[in-house]
């Protein structure tokens, strides 16, 4: 079969005009991909070539996680294409992350997954580990957040000087603490656990309450208090 460019397709066809009629969820991946890359390459159209992407990766995530050297297998995808491709995945991340502001007397948890569906847009997309900790009224309602440790998590990096300095001082009534793991697997580690028990010991021993630590990750997340650990 001969080459066609999508411009020689049925206009129903085309992954654009597509969009305009039924709108953006109506689409595939292939289809969104499409638009975004605008042209293929040699003997390839702009759908082909994003069809091409996703085998090759699996998933969007895989795409948005990848360096530009893993791009070289793809012949079609120059420094252009790349660099639409990795604005639009940023656009996507920041708009999720706007959606994470909040009113902090409305903000209160009744459980772990209250928790993680608050905060897994605050920790989208970030390459390395953040330590978060929240200062909660009597009412459980947030009421003011600090970044305790941004990078892997040790004993030595997450010290409850730093992290209970804010609690006393703002008269915290309970603290709750939330990191992710860039790995995409949320399962606690040592270090985790053990952080968690000290943590919980000198909340004990100042009189603020721990709680839950929850580890956030890529569409999952775990609970420390729910797993037993404290």
């Amino acid at each position: 079969m001969d080459y066609k460019s999508i411009k020689e397709w049925p206009e129903e066809e085309r992954p654009r005009e597509r969009l305009i009629k039924l709108g953006a969820s109506g689409l595939s991946n292939a289809e969104l991909l499409a638009i975004i890359l605008r042209t293929g390459g040699k003997e390839k159209s702009a759908l082909e070539l994003s069809r091409e992407t996703l085998i090759h990766f699996n998933s969007l995530k895989e795409i948005e996680d990848a360096s530009v050297a893993e791009f070289k297998n793809i012949k079609g995808i120059g420094a252009a294409k790349l660099a639409q491709l990795k604005a639009a995945f940023e656009l996507g991340r920041r708009l999720l992350q706007s959606e994470a502001h909040y009113d902090a007397q409305e903000t209160s948890f009744r459980n772990s997954r209250e928790v993680y569906e608050y905060y897994r847009p605050r920790f989208y997309g970030l390459k390395k580990e953040k330590f978060l900790c929240a200062l909660l009224d009597a009412k459980n309602r947030v009421f003011r957040e600090d970044i305790v440790s941004d990078g892997t998590l040790t004993s030595s990096q997450v010290h409850p000087r730093e992290v209970f300095r804010y609690a006393i001082k703002e008269a915290a009534a309970a603290v709750l603490f939330v990191h992710n793991h860039p790995s995409g697997d949320p399962s606690p580690s040592r270090d985790d656990i053990d952080i968690t028990r000290r943590l919980v010991e000198t909340g004990r021993i100042v009189g603020i309450q721990v709680l839950d630590h929850v580890v956030v990750a890529d569409g999952r997340y775990e609970s420390l208090m729910e797993k037993g650990f404290f």
